[in-house]
């Protein structure tokens, strides 16, 4: 590898929204964020699942196709 081409890779923190703090290494330092695992739908298991069964029956009953 090559002298002195690479960024500095430090320690930050990488801070949330929700107020989680993160501690990783990286070239960036203090990183924030607006969502992450800890409050993102995904991860916490409040994620709105779409209907498309009864969006599918609807159109079918609408359309007149069986």
């Amino acid at each position: 590898m090559k002298d002195k081409i690479h960024p500095k890779y430090e320690p930050t923190t990488i801070t949330c929204a929700c107020g989680n703090v993160i501690e990783t290494r990286s070239t960036v330092k203090d990183i924030k964020v607006e969502i992450c695992s800890a409050c993102h739908p995904f991860f916490t298991g409040k994620q709105k699942l779409v209907d498309t069964a009864g969006r599918i029956d609807r159109d079918r009953r609408k359309y007149g196709i069986k």
